[in-house]
C-alpha cells in the first residue's frame, strides 16, 4: 500500500514555556480538500507555518510520502519545501513591487531562473488566476479578491504539491468570500494540488471540504466528512457556523468536477514529475 501524501503524528510546538500544537494527528491523501477550523489560539496558523517549513516542530513526525521533514538539515528542507505553497492571510505582497514582479520574486530570488523562462511561467498563473491584466499594476490598486488571486498566483507558481491556505476568507464580505471558496476549489481541479485551508469560516469548511479537521487548545478535537461535523451537537461547530452569517440549514456544499480519487488518477498518469501540473490535460 502506498503511503499517504502527508501523514502527521505526535506534532508538538512549543514556543519557551507554551506549548501551541500538543499531539497533532492528522493523515493528508493526495486530492483532498482538509479545512481545519479553530478559533483565536488554537494553534492553526502555527501549524500551517510548522507544515511548510517557515518554523520548526519541537517533537513528532510530517512524513511527506514516508520522509519524515522533521530533523532534515536546512538544505534537504529548503527542497521539499518546494512541494508546498502558501497563500498567507494579508497577502504578503510587496508593495513596491509590481503583480507581475510579486508573483515572479519566487522565481527570480530562490530558483534564479533566467527572464525568458520567468515570465511565460508567471503570465501562465496570472492568467489562470484571471488576473492577468493586472500584472502591472501595484498591490494597493488591487481589490481585497484581486489581491488573493495574486497570492494564490505567487504560491502556485513553484508548482507545489500541497497548497496550504491560512485564513483566505478573513476580511472579505460573504460574496467575495464565496467566489474565493471557488478559486480554491478551482486550483485543486485544475492543478491537482491538496489543498489545507486554515479558516474558522463555516460556510468555507463546509462549501469546499473533504474533511473538516477542528483544533481546540492544541489539539484536535474533531475530524469527519462535513455533514458529519456539522450535523454534531458541539456548541463550538454552532459557534463557526453562526460566525459565518449562515445558518447551519443554509450552508451548501459547492459542485464538483473531480473527486480526490479522480485527481490521484490524473497525478498517477502524469507524463514526469515535473511541470505535469500544468499539462493540457490538467486545465480543462
Amino acid at each position: 500500500m502506498l503511503a499517504p501524501l502527508l501523514e502527521i503524528s505526535g506534532l508538538v510546538k512549543r514556543f519557551g514555556e507554551r506549548t501551541v500544537l500538543d499531539g497533532i494527528d492528522l493523515v493528508v491523501e493526495r486530492g483532498e480538500t482538509i479545512v481545519v477550523l479553530g478559533g483565536s489560539g488554537s494553534g492553526k496558523s502555527t501549524l500551517a507555518r510548522v507544515l511548510v517549513g517557515l518554523e520548526r516542530a519541537t517533537a513528532g513526525h510530517i512524513l511527506l510520502e514516508g520522509r519524515d521533514l522533521v530533523g532534515l538539515g536546512e538544505h534537504e528542507l529548503a527542497v521539499e519545501r518546494r512541494r508546498f505553497g502558501m497563500v498567507f492571510q494579508k497577502y504578503a505582497l510587496l508593495d513596491s513591487l509590481t503583480v507581475f514582479e510579486n508573483v515572479a520574486f519566487p522565481l527570480t530570488e530562490d530558483q534564479h531562473l533566467p527572464a525568458e523562462e520567468v515570465r511565460p511561467r508567471v503570465m501562465e498563473q496570472l492568467e489562470a488566476l484571471g488576473v492577468a491584466g493586472a500584472a502591472e499594476l501595484l498591490p494597493g490598486e488591487l481589490s481585497g479578491g484581486m489581491a488573493k488571486r495574486v497570492g494564490i498566483a505567487r504560491a502556485m507558481v513553484m508548482r507545489p504539491e500541497i497548497l496550504v491556505y491560512d485564513e483566505p476568507t478573513s476580511g472579505l464580505d460573504p460574496v467575495t468570500s464565496r467566489v474565493v471558496d471557488g478559486l480554491i476549489e478551482d486550483v485543486r481541479e485544475r492543478f491537482c494540488v491538496t489543498s489545507i485551508v486554515i479558516t474558522h469560516d463555516m460556510a468555507t469548511a463546509y462549501g469546499i471540504a473533504d474533511r473538516v479537521v477542528l483544533l481546540h487548545g492544541g489539539r484536535i478535537v474533531l475530524d469527519g466528512p462535513p455533514d458529519h461535523v456539522l450535523a454534531l451537537d458541539d456548541p463550538r461547530i454552532a459557534s463557526f457556523a453562526c460566525s459565518s452569517g449562515v445558518e447551519p440549514a443554509r450552508l451548501q456544499r459547492r459542485a464538483r468536477r473531480r473527486s480526490p480519487a479522480d485527481i490521484r488518477k490524473l497525478w498517477d498518469a502524469r507524463p514526469s514529475r515535473e511541470g505535469a501540473r500544468f499539462a493540457p490535460a490538467f486545465a480543462t
